[in-house]
């Protein structure tokens, strides 16, 4: 198992437990998880860098308007094709 497909696992994890109402829980592993993903983001290119922020964005800000599903559907789609555009990053220059 690639570091890269822990973290699309904890991600589904995470949006689970935002799905199920347990966001104090969902929240702290929200951070663990992008704590981790930052040192892959940040090897992207630079455009893949700036979708990168914006999906970042658009996960907090649900947080912050307390919509956990959106928090989920965030983490879920998007969040995890970013991890998946790393890989394929990855891939492409080894």
């Amino acid at each position: 198992m690639t570091p890269n497909t822990q973290i699309i696992a904890n991600a589904q994890h995470c949006a689970r437990l935002f799905r199920l109402g347990r966001d104090i829980e969902a929240a702290l592993n929200m951070v663990d998880l992008i704590d981790s993903a930052m040192p892959f983001i940040t090897s992207l290119p630079a455009d893949q860098q700036a979708e990168s922020t914006r999906v970042l964005s658009e996960i907090l800000q649900c947080q912050e308007r307390q919509d956990w599903l959106g928090v989920a559907d965030w983490l879920e789609v998007e969040f995890v094709a970013l991890c998946n555009a790393v890989d394929n990053e990855l891939n492409i220059s080894t």
